[in-house]
C-alpha cells in the first residue's frame, strides 16, 4: 500500500497476514479464489468461505477468482455448475474476469506430471486401492514401497501415456508422487496424482481417460492464477506439506496455503454428499427445499443475503473448531427483517367471529401502519366488516385471570381497528367452538378512541368477505438432535445412520389461512412479518389461483423453550 492510503486495520489472523505481505513488499496486490466442486448445491458452510474470500478481494483491492474443482466428472453436472454461481451472485459477489476450471489447465497439469516423471519424482503404479492402503501404514506405523515404484522413467511415461489414451481401464493402474513412504505426514507417503476414469466430462467430453487427483490440481491451478492466499478449512492443514512439496519440486509461482475454522450448525449435516442422499431417497423435495441449509433452500425459505453475510461477520475467522446454534442463523435472520419486511395480518387458524351490532354489508377501511421500525414505510387500508376471523387460540371459553385475549364477558382490541367484546359462541356437533358472537365499541377506533377505555390485549384479524385463502409450511429442524452424526464411527454403541434422526414433523402444511387483501399481489421471494406469527415468504409454488408461503422464522426463539423446558 502506498503512503497516501489509510491504514486497513485486520479484523482476523487471515488479515494481518495480508497486511504484512502487502507492508513489507511480498505482493503488491492480493488474489484468492473460491474453488468449490461442482458435486452438488452449496450450503451455508460454504457461504463462510464465499463471505471471506470475496470480502478480502473487496477490502484489500485485490481479486477473488471463481475455479470450479471439476476433476471428478462422474459426480458433477452443468446444473450444479449454474447453481453455485447463482448462490454467489445472490450473495452480493461477483468474480474475476471469466469463471474458471480446473479442468482448463488439464494439458499443463499433464505436462507437470510428464515432467516429474523424468525427474524420477512420479510413477505408474499397477497396486489396487486396498494394497495401496495397506502400502501406506499407519501414522505410527512406516509404510512399504510398492513393487512398481522403482519402474524405469521412459517405462512411466509410456505407461502414463497409454493411461491417458484410455489403453487400460479404471482401477488398472494410477500415477503416484514419489516422495517418502516413512513420512510422519501421511499425505506424503507417495500420493495418488491421477487415476483412470471412463467418464464423459461435462466441459471436455471424452478427450480424457484420467483425471488429477484434488491434491494435484489444487495447488498448481493456484500457481496458475497467481493465487497468493490459498484459504481453505482446518481438515486442509495435513494436506500443506503435499501442497508445497507440488510447487516447490515444478518450481513454479509459490502460492502459499492457510487454513481457517469451518462454519459447523447444529441439527444439520454439512456434507453435500449426505445433502444428495437426502434429495436422491425423497427425505425432501430437492436442493432447494427450505428445510435444506443449502443457500438455495436457505433463499426459497426467506432468507436474506445481508442476514448471511451479517452471520458470518458476526461469527468472524478462527483457528478453533466450534459448532454454531441454530438459533444464531435465526437471529440473524429476525433482525434483518424485521428493518425491512412490510406487517400483514393472516390468520393460520381461522374462527369465525360476527360482530352483532356491525350494520350487514357496510365496509370500513382501517389504516394499519405497515412497518413500525421503518417511519417511511407509510400504511395501507384494510378492510373491516360485520364477519372477521380471528386466530383460534386467541380464544378460550374458560381463560385464567391472566389471559389477555377474547374470553366469554372480555374485551380486547382488534389491530388498528376496534374494541370488541365476546358475548357468546355457538359449538358444532363435536363440542367445538366455532364462532363468537361480539359487538363493537363504536368510540374505540384506533387513532380516535375517545372511550378512555384501556385494553391490555391486542389481536390481529381479516375480514371474511375480503380474506385470501392461502397455503402456509411451517418448518421445524431438519433432524431431531444436535449432531446427527454423533454415532457415525463410535465403538461400544448402536451404529445409528444420520436418517435415523430425521424429523419427519419438520413440515406442516397449513391450507386454510385466511390473509388480508393487500397480499393478493405479492411476488415470489417476497417476504412480510404476519403480525404475531413470525416471518413469512412467497414460494415459487405460488399460482394465480393460490399464493404459497414459507414461514422463514417466528418472532421469537420458541426452539430454545421446547428444548429447556
Amino acid at each position: 500500500m502506498s503512503d497516501s492510503e489509510a491504514p486497513v486495520f485486520p479484523s482476523n489472523f487471515i488479515e494481518e497476514i495480508i497486511i504484512s505481505d502487502l507492508n513489507n513488499g511480498k505482493y503488491n496486490s492480493i488474489v484468492v479464489r473460491f474453488p468449490p466442486e461442482p458435486n452438488g448445491y452449496l450450503h451455508i458452510g460454504h457461504a463462510k468461505s464465499i463471505c471471506l474470500n470475496f470480502s478480502l478481494a473487496q477490502k484489500f483491492g485485490g481479486k477473488c477468482n471463481l475455479r470450479f474443482d471439476d476433476t471428478n466428472p462422474a459426480k458433477e453436472e452443468v446444473e450444479y455448475v449454474d447453481s453455485i454461481k447463482r448462490d454467489i451472485e445472490w450473495l452480493g459477489f461477483r468474480w474475476d474476469a471469466d469463471v474458471r476450471y480446473a479442468s482448463d489447465y488439464f494439458d499443463q497439469l499433464y505436462d507437470w506430471a510428464v515432467q516429474l516423471i523424468k525427474d524420477g519424482k512420479a510413477y505408474v503404479d499397477d497396486s489396487t486401492a486396498e494394497e495401496i492402503a495397506q502400502q501406506k501404514g499407519t501414522p505410527t506405523c512406516p509404510g512399504m514401497p510398492s513393487p512398481y515404484r522403482d519402474r524405469t522413467v521412459e517405462e512411466n511415461l509410456d505407461l502414463f501415456e497409454a493411461m491417458k489414451n484410455g489403453k487400460h481401464r479404471p482401477g488398472e493402474k494410477v500415477l503416484r508422487a514419489k516422495i517418502d513412504m516413512s513420512a510422519g505426514n501421511m499425505h506424503l507417503r507417495d500420493p495418488l496424482m491421477y487415476r483412470i476414469l471412463d467418464h464423459p466430462h461435462h466441459r471436455t467430453g471424452d478427450k480424457w481417460k484420467i483425471y488429477p487427483m484434488y491434491d494435484w490440481a489444487h495447488g498448481q491451478s493456484d500457481s496458475i492464477e497467481g493465487v497468493t492466499h490459498s484459504l481453505c478449512t482446518l481438515e486442509f492443514i495435513p494436506h500443506r506439506d503435499l501442497y508445497d512439496w507440488f510447487i516447490e519440486q515444478l518450481g513454479i509461482h509459490v502460492s502459499k496455503q492457510y487454513e481457517f475454522s469451518r462454519f459447523n450448525l447444529n441439527y444439520c449435516v454439512m456434507s453435500k454428499r449426505k445433502l444428495r442422499r437426502m434429495v436422491e431417497e425423497g427425505f425432501v423435495t430437492g436442493w432447494d427445499d427450505p428445510r435444506m441449509i443449502t443457500l438455495a433452500g436457505l433463499r426459497r425459505r426467506g432468507y436474506s443475503p445481508a442476514s448471511i453475510r451479517n452471520l458470518m461477520e458476526r461469527i468472524g475467522v478462527t483457528k478453533q473448531d466450534s459448532v454454531i446454534d441454530m438459533s444464531q442463523l435465526e437471529f440473524s435472520i429476525r433482525e434483518d427483517l424485521n428493518q425491512k419486511a412490510s406487517r400483514r395480518m393472516a390468520v393460520l387458524n381461522p374462527l369465525k367471529v360476527v360482530i352483532t351490532n356491525w350494520v350487514e354489508g357496510q365496509v370500513e377501511e382501517m389504516e394499519v401502519e405497515n412497518n413500525p421500525e421503518d417511519p417511511v414505510a407509510g400504511s395501507r387500508a384494510v378492510p373491516f366488516s360485520r364477519v372477521l376471523y380471528i386466530e383460534r387460540d386467541d380464544f378460550l371459553e374458560d381463560a385464567p385471570r391472566k389471559f389477555f385475549r377474547l374470553a366469554p364477558g372480555r374485551e380486547v382490541r382488534l389491530k388498528g381497528a376496534y374494541v370488541i367484546q365476546c358475548n357468546g359462541f355457538v359449538k358444532d356437533d363435536e363440542g367445538e367452538v366455532v364462532e363468537l358472537h361480539c359487538t363493537f365499541d363504536p368510540h374505540t377506533r384506533s387513532g380516535n378512541d375517545t372511550s378512555g377505555k384501556r385494553v391490555k390485549g391486542t389481536i390481529h384479524w381479516v375480514s371474511a368477505d375480503h380474506a385470501i385463502d392461502v397455503e402456509v409450511r411451517l418448518y421445524d429442524r431438519l433432524f431431531t438432535v444436535e449432531n446427527p452424526v454423533q454415532d457415525e464411527n463410535k465403538e461400544g454403541k448402536e451404529q445409528f445412520d444420520f436418517l435415523h434422526y430425521f424429523n419427519h414433523n419438520s413440515l406442516k402444511v397449513l391450507s386454510a389461512v385466511k390473509v388480508e387483501p393487500s397480499l393478493v399481489n405479492a411476488k415470489v421471494g417476497e417476504s412480510f412479518q404476519f403480525m404475531r406469527k413470525g416471518y413469512f415468504a412467497v414460494d415459487p409454488d405460488s399460482t394465480e389461483e393460490k399464493l404459497v408461503f414459507n414461514r422463514t422464522v417466528t418472532l421469537r426463539d420458541s426452539w430454545s423453550k421446547r428444548k429447556n423446558p
